[in-house]
């Protein structure tokens, strides 16, 4: 169990090491290819972020481990306004810009509840089998290529941002990026089999395991960008990058591996799903108590303590 944990660890580093470099020399290539620096912060950095979750995903649903999947999606969203989000807030109390407040936390809130209606067939649709079906998954990446397009009008409303990309020479570039690549498809690949044997030995469900050490894991990406920014005080950064992070993971993620491979949905997992919705909810409801549309630390503390709480839950479920 402690060697499975230790690989787990392990491949973890690699995962971040590999978003690393797919983000350093993706953004440098796009940079020097004469591509905006805005557009390379909404596409290359966003897509780099959320590459772990993709591979490991991805190479879950391969290998039939759909509860490690599905429970990677719902727990990083969780984890990402719960422990991250919470984090970032307790460090540095962050403004939230109008846009955010109506449109994206209703989208990512759309997200997270569109997993529960297409997730549970048989209460919905009289079904006698809960998947999220290949149809769901292309439904899903039609509603993120939406999503692009609104996000692509934003860029062209507010114009030219600065981005500090740094621009690395072509080989260098092609290296992070073909590194960055090979990293995550072996951290993802030894991610997913030590926790497969991790819920073996410890005797949890594989869906317990891929809503906590994979889906945390996974997220650590985020965690750096969201608190790294709050030190900075780029309020926009930790927040949007939470945001967008819940986005992703359903719209694009959870998509693109539904239309690989059908996933059967545990209906035990009903309850993390709206762990999801009501953490989605309140941070919306906080943009309204207290300072209007600014998320304060008593906040924030709130956010850890139940992410605490609800980590306590799904051990004592087991």
């Amino acid at each position: 169990m402690f060697l499975a944990f230790f690989f787990i660890v392990i491949s973890l580093a690699i995962l971040i090491l590999g978003a690393e470099g797919l983000v350093r020399g993706s953004a440098s290539i796009a940079k020097k290819a004469g591509i905006s620096p805005l557009v390379i912060g909404l596409t290359v950095v966003a897509f780099g972020t959320s590459a772990p979750e993709l591979i490991v995903n991805l190479i879950a649903a391969t290998k039939g481990s759909t509860d490690i999947a599905i429970g990677n999606i719902i727990g990083s969203n969780i984890a990402n306004i719960l422990l991250i989000l919470g984090i970032a807030t307790i460090i540095y109390p962050l403004s939230v810009k109008n846009s955010t407040v109506w449109k994206e936390i209703p989208f990512a809130l759309l997200a997270m509840v569109l997993v529960y209606t297409m997730g549970n067939d048989a209460l919905f649709d009289n079904s006698n089998f809960n998947a999220i079906t290949r149809t769901d998954g292309f439904s899903l990446i039609a509603i993120f290529a939406i999503f692009m397009f609104y996000i692509f009008g934003i860029a062209k409303k507010e114009g030219q941002q600065k981005n500090n990309v740094k621009t690395y020479s072509w080989p260098i570039s092609a290296t992070l990026t073909i590194a960055g690549l090979a990293f995550l498809f072996f951290g993802g690949q030894i991610l997913v089999k030590n926790a497969i044997i991790l819920a073996r030995l410890a005797g949890l469900s594989e869906a317990l395991i891929g809503m906590t050490i994979v889906a945390i894991g996974t997220s650590l990406p985020e965690l750096a960008t969201s608190v790294t920014a709050a030190i900075h005080r780029h309020d926009d950064i930790a927040v949007g990058n939470i945001i967008g992070s819940n986005i992703f993971n359903v719209f694009w993620i959870l998509g693109l591996t539904g239309t690989i491979l059908q996933l059967p949905f545990n209906s035990a997992v009903n309850f993390d799903v709206l762990v999801g919705i009501i953490a989605t909810l309140l941070l919306f409801a906080f943009m309204f108590i207290g300072t209007r549309k600014k998320l304060n630390r008593w906040q924030g503390m709130l956010f850890v303590i139940m992410y605490i709480t609800y980590l306590g839950y799904l051990f004592n479920r087991g």
